[in-house]
């Protein structure tokens, strides 16, 4: 018996911030393959940049990376269908990334420009509501350009409990907040990892030994840490993560399941690093050519890698070598417009 096939998500920028793109995209990935095909635009919303899904209801997110942000939630179809739930604006400018609490009840938004995280209740059929509480963080570092002030770049929320991580690009700062799951308010943020001057934290990742991975936006590298109690994450160590020559601006971090192998996209050379991860150091086994410009955002599904080049307008597919972990471009890539964003649908039971 076939197996059913699986629903990939795609975000863009659109016209209102010079993208090319429609809203938010459908593809369809063949399971045994890996291969995508284009179904077409599920739902047009202004430049839904970000991308997730909730824990337990068939509802997707995006937010839309406006000067006045806004997010949008979407009902989800059995045939990948998306029907606009509500839109709500998130109090900041410019919102890039948002996360939905393990509980299913918040679901919290990284403004960017205006340096804050939007928290809004999620009622009981997904749709969020005006948003409860706006923390708002402070600090800057020696990027005159990037850096004059605090940039919210990730929100991540713990999936064991309540604290709250956001990277913060413009303090060189990984803030820990705490959420209260009845009001849905945040506690004033501490310093979780104090990055080097100059770093950016862009993206983190929870590796499965319980690391810290961190890509910098400007300091172009890869960095660990680990838990050194009260909150605070201790420096580990730290790698270029491109070895090619020019400036990187390194975009996501992932690691598959078994944790043995880390990738990073490389915006500027437009390739993927492969780093072997063994607990203690990454050391890098391949560095290949993404097929396109500006890596944006990558996911791992299986033995795929699926990689969304934002300025050349398209999604590549890699088959990933089980053994050393290096990728291999399978086939030709799948034309999207103006990708930043890549949301593997996992279904949910009873969904219509």
């Amino acid at each position: 018996m076939a197996e059913p096939a699986e629903f990939l998500y795609v975000g863009c920028y659109t016209g209102e911030t010079g993208g090319d793109g429609e809203g938010v995209a459908l593809l369809r990935r063949d399971p045994r393959t890996g291969d995508l095909t284009r179904l077409g635009v599920a739902a047009r919303t202004p430049s839904p940049s970000f991308l997730a899904q909730h824990p337990t209801l068939p509802v997707l997110y995006a937010c839309n990376e406006l000067e006045a942000g806004t997010v949008t939630a979407f009902a989800v179809a059995s045939d990948g269908g998306l029907t606009q739930l509500a839109t709500r604006p998130t109090g900041g400018r410019e919102p890039c990334h948002l996360a939905v609490t393990p509980d299913g009840r918040h679901l919290m938004v990284a403004n960017y420009s205006s340096g804050s995280v939007a928290v809004h209740p999620l009622d009981v059929d997904g749709a969020p509501d005006e948003h409860c509480d706006l923390l708002d963080l402070a600090g800057n570092g020696p990027d005159a350009e990037r850096q004059s002030g605090p940039h919210a770049h990730m929100v991540a929320p713990d999936p064991n409990g309540p604290d709250v991580l956001v990277c913060d690009l413009g303090s060189d700062r990984v803030w820990r907040s705490r959420l209260d799951a009845v009001s849905g308010r945040l506690s004033p943020p501490e310093p979780a990892v104090h990055a080097a001057p100059g770093t950016g934290p862009r993206h983190l990742l929870r590796s499965p030994d319980g690391a810290l991975l961190l890509v910098g936006e400007l300091a172009g590298d890869l960095a660990w840490y680990r838990a050194a109690g009260g909150g605070v994450w201790e420096r580990r160590g730290d790698v270029p993560a491109s070895t090619v020559a020019g400036r990187n601006l390194p975009s996501e971090v992932a690691a598959g399941r078994d944790g043995r192998f880390v990738y990073v996209a490389n915006r500027g050379p437009d390739t993927v690093s492969t780093f072997a991860w063994d607990a203690e150091t990454a050391t890098m086994v391949a560095e290949v050519p993404t097929g396109g410009s500006w890596p944006r955002h990558m996911v791992l599904l299986g033995n795929h890698l699926y990689v969304a080049n934002e300025r050349s307008h398209t999604v590549t597919v890699f088959r990933i070598d089980p053994d050393t972990g290096a990728p291999q471009v399978q086939g030709d890539p799948v034309t999207e417009s103006s990708p930043t964003c890549l949301l593997p649908w996992r279904r949910i039971a009873n969904a219509k």
